[in-house]
């Protein structure tokens, strides 16, 4: 693209889609780990969530980009060799890709302040079982953090420790770097094992950056990954400490990685990445997870889409506005609805308690879009059917869409 010091509203919006993968063509055929490496670089990392109510969360931004794609092609790339991602804090829990493993050890060696209470509690106050839990894995693992209580006993006498203080010492190991994630059990519990054992070894050989270097890297990925951004959301992509985020930023301007920019109604200063695209339109149909990378930052969603959305899933039902898990739906480059959904997989049933148009927008169109883009998603699921929405003021012209059509499997 044209460099330029201002860009208009509607040119950020096709930078940033562009910039996480919206404006890629569509896979021909069944997509493949090529067609996942591509969203994993445009993106940067998954963030996890145990939310099961439709699809675990890190399975729906490949699907919001490649559409029915495999769930196995993410296992493998997670949890088989040669892995090409890892389980860490990134954004939240995330699946990271492997290569930026040593440009997250800062983080790994600050545990012991930085780690959550309970965890830090743990390690200061019994060291001795932050020690004996690691030996545990290291001798007999891969192992769950009740597998590891319920074997202690039997393998090293009585440890007097009940399973919420074990659980914390793994993930205090897990935040340490000296515990990772070999795979998730049917509950989707962390298979706790040693790192030599999960990561390829060239990444572990690869030398430890210096911190400044690390936040450069992470802050790379990020603007790259965002297109065009405003400090916060550069920073809240791998939830960075706001002076180091600032500092890198800083030094790649001057490098000439990122370029200030005036985005049209933007108050914050914006900084363009030197490899970002301006498409000359977005021609997406989908629906995109609460835990997308794209609207992780809510004040930007806002400033890019004109579009307000909370996750609801703490809000007591009486207190909800949209519903519990609601998806908002991507039509072109604007987002034009949201729709509560929940899976029924018993019954094979997509349910929609409630769908709702932004204002604005033409129903009847957006309910035939968001029809279509519904059975395309029950399909995914191995969903036989889309249940009318029983609520919601897109819910007469949805139901009215949804008539006749079929779950593409």
């Amino acid at each position: 693209m044209a460099v330029s010091d201002s860009l208009s509203l509607a040119q950020a919006r096709r930078i940033a889609l562009a910039a996480q993968g919206f404006a890629d063509p569509a896979p021909t055929g069944v997509p493949n780990r090529r067609h996942l490496r591509r969203v994993l670089d445009r993106v940067g990392l998954l963030q996890m969530d145990s939310v099961n109510v439709l699809q675990r969360a890190h399975y729906l931004p490949l699907y919001s980009r490649l559409g029915a794609y495999p769930t196995e092609l993410l296992d493998r790339a997670a949890y088989r060799r040669p892995r090409d991602l890892f389980e860490y804090w990134g954004h939240e829990a995330s699946l990271i890709p492997v290569e930026l493993q040593p440009a997250l050890r800062w983080r790994m060696a600050a545990a012991h302040s930085d780690a959550w209470g309970g965890m830090r509690r743990i390690a200061v106050e019994q060291p001795e079982l932050v020690a004996r839990v690691l030996a545990e894995v290291r001798a007999n693992g891969p192992m769950t953090a009740a597998e590891i209580e319920h074997d202690a006993p039997r393998q090293t006498g009585n440890w007097g420790w009940n399973w919420s203080m074990v659980k914390q010492a793994c993930e205090y190991l897990f935040w340490a770097g000296e515990l990772t994630a070999a795979s998730r059990n049917s509950s989707f519990a962390r298979v706790y094992d040693v790192p030599e054992r999960v990561l390829p070894a060239e990444v572990l050989a690869t030398p430890t950056p210096s911190a400044p270097e690390a936040y450069r890297r992470l802050v790379g990925v990020a603007a790259r990954a965002l297109g065009v951004a405003a400090e916060p959301e550069l920073r809240d992509y791998f939830r960075l400490p706001v002076a180091a985020a600032r500092a890198a930023i800083a030094e790649l301007v001057e490098a000439g990685e990122l370029l200030p920019v005036a985005v049209q109604g933007w108050r914050p200063p914006a900084y363009l990445h030197r490899d970002a695209r301006l498409p000359r339109w977005i021609r997406a149909g989908t629906l995109v997870s609460p835990f997308d990378p794209l609207i992780w930052e809510r004040g930007r969603t806002e400033r890019l889409f004109g579009f307000t959305y909370r996750i609801e899933i703490y809000v007591p039902a009486p207190q909800r506005v949209h519903g519990y898990y609601v998806l908002p739906f991507l039509l072109g480059d604007r987002f034009v609805a949201r729709v509560d959904l929940k899976a029924d997989r018993r019954a094979g049933v997509l349910l929609v308690p409630a769908a709702w148009v932004e204002p604005g927008v033409d129903p009847v169109e957006t309910a035939g879009a968001l029809a279509a883009e519904l059975y395309r998603l029950a399909g995914w699921l191995g969903l036989a059917a889309v249940a009318p929405p029983a609520g919601g003021d897109l819910a007469g012209p949805l139901a009215a869409a949804l008539t006749g059509m079929v779950a593409v499997r």
